[in-house]
């Protein structure tokens, strides 16, 4: 059995389209979505994600702002800087780039941004209302791991479901959303014992460790939906995923590659987080 690709590229293109014609509509009666997007510092990895966000606003006809600090600037002129973001009408979402400076309180940036415009759905108050089942802003990456479930009509109801990893940004977001989707959930970490155990009871199996090829095809139920989060980047300079994708491919039912998988759903998914700001704020 070789399993279904999920192609991320087609499905952010396919929702991206929808997401245009809705940003059109919202202009041309008076409100044209807008991102801010905070970059501190000169990381290339960093850099390349936020060229990548302003790029996929234009291409969506939203209007985007991006701020570049170098990586020795005070963490108040960014606080100030983000106050007159959360004041300004213009913009909808504000986006600040993780990693930050050593030297910045990451956290107390975050909270800093208003949270009708937390567009990364990282501010406590948001991550409340997730926790309740009354979502502001989902968090981009697992809202568009859901999207492919969607897509996919996965029957995520009485499913046992898995997730590798417990970060706030992917792990926690991700087991909560699946929780109330009406999945069995067990989080899984560096921490766990027998790792295997757990995965080969796995009908929905999310991966998002940080280690290459990590998952490996004696660890997946036959048939299994994975998701594999990860981007790693091997000694030869080719990116790979968390998951052994050619050992998986032949076990599970259904898998997103890397690259071309979860990646273009993160973007995909801030704009969609950003027109609903919009639209709420239109109304």
């Amino acid at each position: 059995m070789t399993a279904t690709i999920l192609d991320g590229n087609a499905l952010a293109q396919k929702l991206r389209a929808d997401f245009k014609t809705r940003a059109e509509a919202l202009a041309a009666k008076g409100t044209r979505p807008g991102l801010a997007v905070i970059l501190v510092g000169e990381d290339p990895a960093s850099a390349v994600y936020v060229r990548n966000k302003v790029a996929a606003c234009e291409k969506a006809s939203f209007h985007s702002e991006k701020i570049v600090y170098p990586a020795d600037v005070a963490q108040d002129v960014v606080l100030r800087k983000i106050a007159e973001l959360n004041a300004d009408a213009k913009i909808h979402g504000i986006l600040v780039q993780l990693p930050l400076p050593k030297h910045f309180d990451s956290d107390l940036v975050l909270e800093a941004i208003a949270p009708e415009k937390d567009v990364d759905g990282f501010h406590a108050e948001n991550v409340g209302a997730l926790m309740q089942g009354q979502p502001r802003f989902i968090p981009c990456t697992p809202y568009g791991v859901t999207k492919f479930f969607e897509e996919a009509g996965v029957k995520l109801k009485g499913a046992e479901a898995v997730v590798i990893g417990r970060s706030n940004i992917v792990g926690k977001p991700m087991a909560m959303l699946l929780l109330q989707a009406g999945a069995t959930v067990t989080i899984c970490h560096s921490q766990t014992k027998d790792l295997a155990f757990h995965t080969k009871r796995a009908d929905v199996l999310v991966a998002a460790v940080g280690r290459p090829k990590f998952v490996t095809a004696d660890m997946v139920k036959p048939g299994a939906v994975v998701i594999d989060v990860g981007i790693n980047r091997l000694p030869d300079g080719k990116l790979c995923g968390d998951v052994d994708f050619d050992g998986v491919k032949e076990v599970a039912g259904a898998i997103t590659p890397v690259p071309g998988g979860v990646g273009p759903m993160t973007i995909t998914m801030l704009l969609a987080n950003t027109l609903e700001a919009a639209e709420r704020s239109a109304k």
